[in-house]
């Protein structure tokens, strides 16, 4: 009997590692010169894109991958609006189990939220509407209805201006009714609905994603997952929904979501289309790219790229602040180097690239090389004048070669730790930049984040502290003025790092 049981344990364990991670294979087994990928990442080190993580399937099977330190393979990471696709995909389920049908008009959802008077076009807006970004609502009233305490109900005052399903406007709020949909037909949230289904069968595990005040996934953003759980996810599709032999999504799913349902430009002249991964047409919250290929996208480069012309998928997190670029290198670089069949074995080549890809990093700034008075700040508290950002004080303290710096605002004390020419990791509970900061409930409800910061004296009196929230895209750096009792401070977020004007200013002096 224990011998039985004993054999059926190890069978779950083998069968749990088999979903766990993706195999692995070298790239030239799997067609792909090894050259071209350390070419690809020279390219990325020489450029003004910033990648966190990189990984390349070919053949269902990862031939390389990197994470830039401090970032790590274990570590989430904010989809932004690759989270979109997840949410379509909630759909897919919902539609395949007679919850919903993708003709269903939106204000059947919703008769309580419902305006007044009900336009025309309103009626008229389906499901599917929402899918293709082709609500009709201008502008994009993302940045409006998040300010409110009741998303749906605000939505769906918005003037609808195009008749639905005619005009392509990237809409994130399309996406959070979708959610909202999903929930009200399935009684779960849309990451719930999709543990058994999607997340569960993929093996991934650890995630976490973003409510409105209501308790209802933000879906056009807000997924946190790794960077095997979006190539995981890629090649899924890339597959046509099939997992170990298994229909995992809807039958015809994955065909149906990635096809272009509506052209974002179509008076664009054909030249301005062609050259632009934008411009290729929308599917169900997915873009069609060049070269046959289509994605799930989010704001600075997160993407599942699938290619499956060769038969590959690309799995990206990034902070770019072109991310056309960004995607220019995979087509000159990465896709040429895909060959049909294998390639002779190079040894040199994979050790080298293995090399390069084991020694990716963000380097913090270097050692101070200046003078500094660093222990005339230590131990030292300045209280700061009113702000924008609500900081009260800020204390500084010496812990070895590390600094500590607390900021005590109005109801809580934070407390970061920075290394000098190496990275101090942490958690806090501070909210660090975000795109949606302006959203209700932004950010509530999720773990401690996960930091890491660095600090150099680029003078004698000029302290730079650089903060990076490891599970999302962004950076923050303070630079500290010091100037006898008195302090000046310049707060900057890395995805406005040269926006005049910017920074955040604080003004402050030593508590005596």
């Amino acid at each position: 009997m224990q011998v039985v049981l004993l054999l059926l344990l190890l069978q779950v364990g083998v069968s749990a590692q088999k979903v766990s991670s993706l195999p692995r294979s070298t790239p030239e087994a799997e067609g792909v010169s090894a050259k071209a990928i350390s070419t690809f990442l020279d390219s990325i080190a020489n450029s003004k894109h910033e990648l966190h993580s990189f990984m390349l399937v070919r053949h269902g099977k990862v031939i390389a991958e990197g994470w830039w330190n401090p970032y790590r393979p274990d570590l989430k990471h904010t989809m932004y609006s690759l989270s979109k696709s997840f949410t379509a995909t909630a759909v897919g389920f919902a539609k395949a189990e007679g919850k919903l049908r993708l003709s269903d008009k939106v204000v059947s959802f919703f008769p309580g939220q419902l305006p007044d008077t009900i336009s025309e076009h309103l009626q008229q807006l389906t499901v599917k509407d929402l899918l293709t970004m082709s609500v009709g609502q201008e502008p994009d009233p993302t940045g409006i209805v998040v300010q409110d305490s009741n998303w749906v109900k605000r939505f769906l005052s918005i003037p609808i201006k195009h008749k639905p399903g005619s005009v392509f406007l990237y809409n994130s709020m399309a996406t959070y009714m979708l959610s909202a949909i999903v929930q009200k037909t399935t009684g779960q949230k849309v990451i719930d609905y999709l543990q058994p289904r999607l997340f569960e069968p993929l093996g991934i595990t650890g995630i976490d994603w973003e409510t409105d005040g209501k308790g209802i996934n933000t879906g056009g953003w807000g997924l946190r997952l790794k960077t095997e759980d979006i190539a995981k996810f890629a090649q899924l599709f890339l597959q046509k929904g099939t997992w170990q032999g298994r229909q995992l999504l809807p039958a015809g799913w994955a065909e149906e979501a990635s096809t272009a349902h509506i052209i974002q430009h179509p008076d664009y002249p054909q030249e301005r289309r062609a050259a632009s991964d934008w411009e290729q047409g929308y599917g169900y919250q997915m873009w069609r790219s060049r070269n046959g290929a289509y994605r799930g996208d989010g704001a600075f480069g997160q993407y599942a790229l699938v290619m499956p012309e060769q038969d590959a998928i690309i799995a990206i997190t990034s902070e770019s602040p072109d991310l056309q670029g960004e995607l220019n290198l995979v087509w000159k670089v990465l896709l040429p180097a895909m060959q049909p069949g294998k390639l002779p074995a190079d040894t040199k080549a994979d050790r080298e690239l293995n090399q390069k890809l084991a020694s990716l990093k963000l380097a913090p700034a270097p050692k101070s090389q200046v003078a500094s008075d660093s222990s005339a700040i230590a131990g030292k508290q300045y209280r700061i004048a009113p702000n924008s950002m609500g900081i009260r004080t800020l204390a500084f303290s010496r812990k070895g070669d590390q600094y500590r710096v607390q900021i005590r605002k109005d109801t809580a004390t934070y407390a970061f730790d920075f290394g000098s020419g190496n990275w101090a990791f942490g958690t806090t509970t501070l909210r660090g930049p975000y795109l949606v900061s302006g959203a209700q409930n932004h950010l509530t409800g999720l773990p401690p984040f996960q930091v890491a910061g660095a600090y150099s004296w680029q003078d004698a009196a000029t302290l730079q502290l650089t903060l990076r929230y490891l599970e999302s895209p962004h950076t923050q750096q303070m630079i500290c003025h010091f100037d006898g009792d008195r302090i000046r401070v310049e707060v900057k977020q890395s995805f406005a790092y040269d926006a005049p004007g910017a920074a955040a200013i604080l003004n402050g002096a030593v508590v005596k």
